[in-house]
């Protein structure tokens, strides 16, 4: 007498990429050469105080991260006589002004969006993959980024931000901020960088990373990336990069 035969039932695959998260400065746009660079230098300007940041030096400063840190350190090398509590102040002053003259640098457009960058954000959203921003620049920078941009910032599940984090990059806090408030494990995420301090907080934090180089960062180290490309236009080989290629890379990480 045969027996009916018995059925498996095979639990789908769980898709491995569930959240795409990219970092700012250098990432999504170029805002250092022509937009921090140019903000801090009317800044000086603002003070009359004679100092001026060209690109070379603007690439070397690069390596300190964060903009306050960034100036507190270029005042140790320039050996500026100041009380600590001076120096502190002169920085906040510096910073603030800066971050007013960059917002209007955004709005006058002489910031570029990354090739690619807005391509891959809207095939992502539509997708139903998650989307973040793990940044320590401050809030106010990112919103006046994305004032300019096609795509709101409203896609993103998460923005975190400075004021998100306790430390810089290469410091991994700012990326365990953001799995936290998306609920997903490192394993299920991928994050899109440009600098070796980023790629360092983001592996630090278990994140797969792609890098997308630009002028002041394409001869860091990047050991440890699944892949380095010029930008998400051109993997080097004159390919883009869209969401099925982040997912084959995850999936062999």
């Amino acid at each position: 007498m045969s027996t009916p035969s018995s059925r498996v039932t095979v639990a789908p695959a769980v898709e491995r990429l569930q959240a795409l998260v990219f970092d700012v400065d250098g990432t999504l746009a170029d805002t250092e050469r022509d937009g921090h660079r140019v903000a801090f230098n009317l800044a000086f300007e603002d003070l009359a105080l004679p100092w001026f940041w060209d690109v070379p030096r603007y690439g070397e400063l690069l390596a300190v991260t964060g903009g306050r840190e960034r100036l507190l350190h270029f005042f140790e090398t320039k050996h500026v006589k100041l009380a600590t509590a001076e120096r502190d102040e002169l920085a906040r002053e510096l910073h603030a002004r800066k971050t007013h003259h960059y917002a209007r640098l955004v709005r006058e457009g002489r910031v570029d969006w990354r090739p690619g960058v807005q391509r891959l954000l809207a095939e992502t959203r539509d997708a139903g993959v998650l989307l973040a921003i793990a940044t320590t620049t401050t809030r106010a920078n990112v919103e006046v980024l994305f004032a300019t941009s096609a795509v709101p910032l409203s896609v993103f599940e998460v923005v975190a931000t400075a004021e998100d984090a306790e430390r810089k990059k290469p410091d991994p806090g700012i990326y365990e901020h953001v799995l936290a408030r998306l609920g997903v494990d490192a394993t299920h995420a991928l994050a899109i960088e440009d600098s070796s301090a980023g790629l360092a907080a983001a592996r630090a934090a278990g994140v797969a990373t792609l890098v997308t180089v630009n002028d002041y960062t394409r001869d860091q180290a990047f050991d440890g990336a699944l892949a380095v490309v010029p930008h998400l236009d051109d993997d080097g080989a004159g390919s883009r990069i869209d969401l099925d290629r982040l997912r084959g890379w995850l999936r062999h990480a």
